[in-house]
């Protein structure tokens, strides 16, 4: 059966994963205003799943031809999308995870257009729960949420960062 017909239910069931997994992750890049929101997330994970598809389907046709080259190009294409979303700004770079989501994107797309729908959808559930998971973390533990490029600052802070503790500084009432 011809896996790249667009009469087949194959066909739209795979491309169906690929919208849903790549809108799954999207609406969470979306709703927390990340670069490379819904439309984006679902363009990544269709278009992947597309190439990786057609591949498949070319190198079945051609003997001793490698899928596994198709795969390839995939990942370094999606290396360049990648990085046009990351930043440098001040010092600090910006934008990495949204690049690694951009290349978790590729991999579900991968995945679903190699035939294993099930598992495209388990890694998007499973990536959007790295992320959700983890910015709980960051924001229940002041030094995760500070991470490497903030200066140290110890796990509590003092009420009065200011020295009003010095009663030197002080103005005397007395003293005109």
């Amino acid at each position: 059966m011809p896996v790249f017909d667009p009469y087949t239910p194959i066909f739209w069931q795979r491309i169906g994963v690929a919208i849903i997994c790549g809108g799954i992750i999207g609406l969470e890049r979306q709703l927390r205003g990340k670069p490379a929101g819904i439309r984006t997330s679902i363009l990544i994970c269709l278009g992947t799943e597309v190439f990786v598809a057609l591949g498949a389907l070319i190198t079945a046709d051609l003997a001793g031809a490698d899928p596994s080259r198709v795969v390839g190009q995939v990942v370094t294409g999606i290396g360049f999308l990648g990085a046009g979303v990351i930043m440098a700004k001040e010092g600090l770079v910006q934008g990495v995870t949204s690049a690694a989501v951009i290349w978790m994107l590729a991999a579900i797309g991968s995945v679903i257009g190699l035939g294993h729908e099930h598992g495209g959808v388990v890694l998007a559930v499973l990536t959007v729960g790295v992320l959700t998971g983890v910015e709980l973390l960051e924001t229940s533990f002041l030094m995760l949420r500070e991470g490497v490029h903030h200066p140290h600052l110890p796990f509590r802070r003092r009420r009065c960062d200011d020295n009003s503790d010095d009663t030197d500084n002080r103005p005397n009432p007395e003293q005109k």
